[in-house]
């Protein structure tokens, strides 16, 4: 996989940048169906704001499946939840059907979670090499290192030979539920966003 690092001024241009580049990747899948699973956190937060006000009519977004790379397991009223971040920034805003919509529900046990929506991207997304492959994963970066729910002290679950699987906040014991690296590193393409100084070392 080809490795290409862009650095922007502000958050803002950052997400103008990738909105921009967004639009001409799921563009040149013409007609077919474009995986895309979701990061949680600031900068795509602006993201999504950005894409509800500027490009809401520039992607066929009833192309686009919506999946998320983590969630935290609480209900997607919740304001931790990845889900309603975006639905409440996006999705209220977008015209497409439910269907297209594949959120891991945070109020279920993370157990019986973890199976269901690894049934359900197996299901749904093409396979390379023997694992499901999206057309874009979008990542994002805590403070600590971490992306997805791949924690510093669970870097097990980068060589997890599950599609999904159950992480746990390392300071609140908080459960999430994940995808493996095996998983994101078979994705066609793969896209951090990160803003600020103090995750510049990492």
């Amino acid at each position: 996989m080809k490795t290409f690092i862009h650095n922007c001024t502000t958050a803002n241009d950052l997400a103008q940048l990738f909105a921009e580049q967004l639009v001409i990747w799921i563009n040149e899948n013409e007609g077919g169906v474009y995986h895309l699973a979701l990061s949680g956190g600031k900068t795509p937060s602006i993201l999504f704001s950005l894409l509800a006000d500027k490009f809401i009519n520039a992607i066929p977004w009833q192309r686009v499946h919506f999946w998320w790379g983590d969630e935290r397991m609480v209900p997607p009223d919740d304001r931790e939840s990845n889900f309603g971040v975006v639905n409440e920034l996006f999705f209220t805003k977008l015209a497409i059907d439910e269907t297209n919509i594949h959120r891991i529900k945070g109020e279920a046990l993370p157990e019986v979670e973890m199976e269901r929506y690894k049934k359900e991207i197996n299901s749904l997304l093409p396979k390379e090499n023997g694992w499901p492959s999206f057309d874009l994963v979008m990542l994002g970066l805590g403070d600590d290192g971490h992306t997805a729910s791949i924690f510093p002290d669970q870097m097990h679950l980068l060589e997890c030979d599950q599609v999904t699987a159950i992480a746990t906040h390392p300071l609140s014991g908080q459960q999430r539920i994940t995808l493996t690296g095996k998983v994101i590193n078979n994705a066609k393409k793969v896209a951090f966003l990160i803003s600020g100084k103090s995750k510049a070392l990492i």
